[in-house]
């Protein structure tokens, strides 16, 4: 694959590398996420068919310190930058 090609996104991408939808190749280049028509920096993860998002708590964290997801659901548009 050329520097120029880049990977289909996928229906659904996950920013964890320990997530079975995480996909390399796609991180490899900047990505943006349109939801409900505004654009979305904080997204950890996206399913575009059931139409949700998933961002990072502000305060509540797990029993290992990372911040729980709280899901959002409506339109999302996934592109790259």
């Amino acid at each position: 694959m050329s520097n120029t090609e880049k990977p289909a996104l996928p229906d659904r991408l996950a920013g964890n590398a320990r997530s079975p939808f995480f996909v390399k190749e796609c991180f490899e280049h900047a990505i943006g996420i349109r939801f409900n028509g505004k654009e979305r920096s904080d997204v950890e993860e996206y399913c575009i068919s059931e139409g949700w998002i998933k961002i990072a708590s502000p305060k509540a964290k797990d029993r290992f310190g990372n911040p729980m997801l709280i899901q959002l659901k409506g339109t999302v548009e996934a592109y790259y930058l």
